[in-house]
Parts: structure tokens; sequence; C-alpha cells
């Protein structure tokens, strides 16, 4: 049995080597023909032309060909991305303006305004003749800066 099965395996790799030869030249022959690449040639060029009449048909009825659905959707995708950046931005702005934001916000501003309240109600308590004087001297150092723009005018005059 191992002679048969010997001389099984050198007829088949004979006929493997062999076969695989002439099946190259055969692909390359046909290959090389200009008959068949001719051939094929015109039927890439009649494949291309069926779809743009196809695409023209769709376009005189109406319906969006594969091209228009492919731009369509990038485009939507591009709108979908955008919008999940506005959202983002969204519900930033609401994390910043919840509760605890706004109204600790609120709140120093009440405690500024009761500190201000309680800074004008002790300069109402003093009087008009105390909040005057301390009013004047800042009255007095305006009119005397005012004064020296116009000595110098009339020097130039």
């Amino acid at each position: 049995m191992s002679d048969a099965s010997k001389a099984v395996r050198g007829l088949r790799e004979r006929l493997a080597d062999g076969t695989e030869d002439r099946l190259g030249k055969a692909l390359t022959d046909l290959l090389e023909n200009p008959l068949l690449t001719g051939v094929v040639g015109r039927a890439f060029d009649a494949r291309e032309k069926a779809a743009q009449a196809q695409e023209v048909a769709m376009g005189a009825f109406n319906i969006p060909s594969a091209t228009d659905i492919e731009r369509l959707t990038r485009r939507l995708r591009s709108v979908s991305q955008r919008l999940e950046g506005i959202e983002d931005g969204v519900h930033r702005l609401d994390r910043a303006l919840s509760g605890r934001g706004v109204e600790s916000r609120l709140s120093a501003i009440e405690d500024q305004l009761g500190t201000l309240t309680q800074k004008l109600g002790q300069v109402s308590k003093r009087g008009p003749v105390e909040s005057v004087a301390k009013a004047k001297p800042a009255a007095k150092a305006k009119p005397a800066a005012r004064a020296k723009p116009a000595k110098a005018q009339s020097k130039r005059a």
C-alpha cells in the first residue's frame, strides 16, 4: 500500500504542477488577447452609460439616486453632530444656571444690598449737616480743578 500511495501522490503532484502552469498560460493568453480586452472595455463603458441613463431617468421622475441619498446622509450626520453639540451646550448652561448658582448669586446680592442699606441709614441718622460737611471737601476740589484750565485759556488769549 505504501508503494501505491507513493505512486498516487507522485501522479497528483505532476498533474497539479502541469495544471497550474497550463491554467496560468491560458489566462495570460486570454488577457493579452486584444479582442477580449476590447469586449471587456466596451462592457464597462456600457455599464457606465447605463448608470448615467438610470440617474437621468430617476431625476426625471423626481426619484433620488444613490448619490443623492449618500449626500443627504452625510448632511444629516453633520446636522446631527451639530445638534448634539448644541444640546451639550444647553445642558452645561442648565447646570450652571441651576438652583444653586442663581440662589447663591441672589443671596450675595441681597447681602450687599443689606450692607448698603445699613450704611445709608447711618448717613441719614447723622443728619444733613454732617453729610454736607463731609461732602464739601470733595466739592471744593472739583471747582479748583476746573478753574485751572480756564486760567490757561485766558493766558493763551
